[in-house]
Formats: structure tokens, C-alpha cells, sequence
């Protein structure tokens, strides 16, 4: 039985700083050089950069572990994350038109969510819908370097969009984190 100073094991790759996700040198966030010059580069570097890290929060496991949910009553996992995320990227190319509104991916609110199931299919389609919305999001951001144009039914400006996307997610790789550590023990960095 551990006594009560001393800490649980933890499974994690670093050996140098075994309280972190990987160590800072093999971590593919981590970068040497410069930081990107101008705004839209930097939005696009962290950007870039929470995009990685749900997908590296996302590795090694399987269906099952993907689709656990978080603690009732919440259905959140994260399967439910990589599902919601290609939902909102979808949604976030609605605010760049005028047109008819792109129609929901999973259908009807928070199905991002309820059928986020242990199934290796739902899985893989999940992974495949999240890099073809993002593909696509970026493919239609690309024709409007001004961030302060403004777009859409709403006139909401290029770097609100950009803004509100690093920030979303921003705050689900936190999810992330938890619903990491609640599977396997492994924590965030």
C-alpha cells in the first residue's frame, strides 16, 4: 500500500522529466528557431500546434478507450472531441458565406457526442471527417489574408474566426488532458 506522500505511478514516455507528456526534445511541438513573423502566421503556428496535441492525446488507444465517456452525466470523450472538432471546423466555414448553411456532419445537436461509440470504424471516420474539415476550413480562409476583412450573414471579422478557432481548440486539449489521465494515467504538458 503506497503511503500517503508518495505519488501514484504514472505512465509516460519522457525519461528526462518523467512528470511530462514527452520529453522537450522529442516533443513535435516544440520548435527551434525563430517564432513566426506577423499575425496570421502566429495564429496559424498555435493553431497548428493544439491540432497536434489532440492527436497526440488521441494515440495508442483503442476504440474503447477513444469512446469512454468522462463522468456522468457528461458524454464527452475523446472520440466525442476529434468528432465535435471536424463539426465545428464545418460550421466555422458557414460563417464565411452568405450561402445556405453546410449541413451537420452527425445530424442533430450534440450527436458529435452521443455517437462518438467504441467502434474502429467510428473511430477512423472520425480521424478522416476532422483532417478533411480542417483541409477544408483552411482551403477557404486562404482566400482572405485580410484579418480585419469582415464576412458572412454576420460581417464577423477574418481574425475572430481565427481567434475563436485557436481558442476552441485550445480549451478541448484541456478536455483532452483529463479525459487522458482519467484513462491511462497519462498527463498533459
Amino acid at each position: 500500500m503506497a503511503r500517503m506522500s508518495e505519488q501514484p505511478a504514472r505512465w509516460t514516455k519522457a525519461t528526462v522529466y518523467p512528470d511530462m507528456w514527452a520529453d522537450p526534445a522529442d516533443d513535435p511541438r516544440n520548435s527551434e528557431g525563430v517564432s513566426p513573423d506577423g499575425e496570421l502566421a502566429t495564429l496559424a503556428d498555435f493553431l497548428a500546434g493544439y491540432r497536434l496535441t489532440l492527436r497526440m492525446k488521441c494515440e495508442g488507444l483503442d476504440a474503447e478507450q477513444l469512446a469512454r465517456r468522462s463522468v456522468p452525466p457528461s458524454t464527452m470523450s475523446l472520440l466525442g472531441l476529434v468528432r465535435h472538432l471536424a463539426e465545428t471546423e464545418r460550421d466555422w466555414r458557414n460563417w464565411l458565406t452568405t450561402d445556405e448553411p453546410l449541413p451537420k456532419l452527425y445530424g442533430a445537436k450534440d450527436a458529435d457526442f452521443h455517437g462518438a461509440v467504441a467502434d474502429q470504424a467510428v473511430v477512423d471516420a472520425a480521424h478522416a471527417d476532422l483532417e478533411r474539415e480542417q483541409a477544408a476550413t483552411h482551403a477557404a480562409l486562404a482566400g482572405h489574408a485580410d484579418l480585419g476583412e469582415r464576412v458572412g450573414r454576420d460581417g464577423v471579422a477574418v481574425r475572430e474566426l481565427l481567434v475563436h478557432r485557436v481558442e476552441e481548440y485550445a480549451r478541448h486539449c484541456g478536455h483532452a488532458d483529463l479525459l487522458r489521465e482519467r484513462i491511462d494515467g497519462r498527463v498533459g504538458q
